[in-house]
């Protein structure tokens, strides 16, 4: 049995068969012998969400099969709910999400539930000025079938938010927006960002 160690980010020379390593990770077994075949996590860049209707994440490469949304400290200039929104090469679309969205608010004050159709929500509602921190995950089933969950935190007030759901793109996932349900609302604060991986 041979094991490639790879000690920085560029692979020099062939490996032979064997298990593949990359700084005590293992990755696998090298298959054909030829290269060594193996998705790191990328991390985007931050963008500051304190101006604009949306925010893009575009190029994603064909092979992502995951995608993490980061929010620290994000909040917008109305009471419309951010919401992520999956695109292919036709553009984003805002149709057929499934799924739900959950609240929980306070001691003992019980959990409010709604269900979604254009976008994944990241709250049940959205009374502003409202700040969240947490992130969305993003995977993909097959067939460009992507599932989503989601849990956000506010950090001014007492509430947690959870949700769940589906959709079913046109053609391979290569953007996402982050946008206000009614489209005009917009970011005002906070940061965001992304990883994705294969």
């Amino acid at each position: 049995m041979s094991i490639l160690v790879l000690t920085s980010d560029t692979l020099i020379g062939t490996p032979a068969t064997g298990n593949l390593e990359y700084n005590g990770q293992f990755f696998g077994t090298d298959s054909n012998a030829s290269r060594a075949q193996m998705q790191r996590i990328t991390q985007g860049t931050a963008v500051a969400s304190t101006s604009g209707t949306s925010i893009d994440f575009t190029g994603l490469p064909a092979w992502c099969k995951r995608i993490t949304v980061m929010f620290a400290g994000v909040s917008t200039s109305g009471t419309s709910v951010p919401m992520l929104r999956l695109g292919a090469s036709g553009g984003i679309e805002s149709t057929g999400y499934g799924g739900s969205e959950t609240t929980c608010v306070g001691v003992n004050a019980g959990s409010y539930t709604k269900s979604i159709s254009t976008g994944f929500d990241a709250a049940y509602d959205w009374s502003g000025p409202e700040v969240i921190g947490g992130q969305y995950i993003v995977s993909l089933i097959g067939s460009n079938i992507w599932v989503c969950t989601w849990t956000f935190g506010h950090s001014n007030g007492a509430r947690m938010q959870f949700g769940g759901g589906t959709k079913t793109l046109s053609g391979t996932l290569d953007r996402i927006r982050l946008t206000t349900a009614n489209g005009t609302d917009t970011f005002d604060a906070g940061t965001i960002n992304i990883m994705y991986e294969g």
